[in-house]
């Protein structure tokens, strides 16, 4: 199999090794990404991978408000150490992240959140709706785990497209900065307030605006 450009990309984004470690792991599994990354684990060369075990306390609770007060996120990032906590990088991907929980909304941090009720209604709504296209039963299921992809990349903030690079998700932002920082790098939590959320009122964008001030 042709080991491209992107591939190699990919890889690095995922694991944070060299580029030319990457495009070894990829031509010796035949360009099969997930052991091409088991691969550089094994070699010792996944710098994500090899800080996931290690205890990330400390870190910054960041706050962002936006629009004179109409939309506020704190959220809580760690890292390993104070010195890091406390480095323009860190605190620029604390604010990254702050401003993505900001415009885009995620209902939870991570997939495995998702309350089983939540999912279950999901698939049930998902479910009738391929029916009602006409879909074949015996095809449904499938369609429902493709669509249920796209709803954890809607509602759950590791999996969202990042707000100022659509080819990367959250979790790779993460790891390509816990490759540049060299600590464990953890969202620990997170709270968002929208000012009269909940309450009738007029339709204000925010979420646009703050999309905006992002890019």
């Amino acid at each position: 199999m042709a080991i491209t450009a992107s591939m190699v990309k990919d890889l690095r984004t995922k694991t944070g090794a060299g580029m030319m470690d990457c495009k070894k792991a990829l031509s010796a599994t035949n360009g099969d990404m997930e052991k091409a990354i088991d691969f550089l684990r094994e070699k010792g060369l996944a710098a994500a991978a090899k800080k996931a075990d290690r205890i990330a306390a400390e870190g910054l609770v960041y706050s962002y408000i936006h629009g004179n007060g109409r939309i506020g996120v704190l959220v809580e990032v760690n890292c390993e150490t104070d010195f890091v906590a406390q480095t323009d990088n860190f605190k620029n991907l604390c604010k990254d992240i702050a401003m993505q929980i900001a415009a885009a909304k995620p209902a939870y941090l991570k997939r495995e959140e998702v309350p089983e009720e939540v999912l279950e209604h999901e698939k049930e709504v998902l479910r009738q709706q391929a029916l009602n296209e006409g879909k074949p039963e015996k095809i449904v299921e499938k369609m429902i785990v493709g669509r249920l992809e796209k709803f954890y990349k809607e509602n759950c903030l590791l999996d969202q497209e990042f707000i100022k690079d659509s080819d990367k998700t959250i979790q790779q932002v993460i790891t390509e900065n816990i490759a540049k920082i060299g600590e464990k790098i953890d969202i620990r939590r997170y709270t968002r307030y929208e000012l009269g959320e909940g309450l009738e009122k007029r339709n204000d964008d925010f979420v646009s605006e703050v999309m905006a001030q992002a890019k």
